[in-house]
């Protein structure tokens, strides 16, 4: 399993998380749904990645 690649992709998943949450104001109507579940999965995604690197650390 490649850390780099999963360490970058928690860190732009939680990136994203912020900003749409920091600029939940100035986002369209129409795209503040969409941003917010994608955001939401993509974190979601990055939980299990963290959790899947700490169980095979020993291996």
């Amino acid at each position: 399993m490649d850390t780099t690649s999963t360490i970058i992709f928690i860190v732009a998943a939680f990136s994203l998380g912020a900003i749409v949450i920091m600029k939940r104001d100035s986002l369209p109507q129409s795209m503040r749904r969409g941003l917010a579940i994608v955001s939401i999965l993509l974190i979601a995604f990055s939980f299990f990645l963290i959790a899947y690197s700490l169980f095979t650390m020993g291996s």
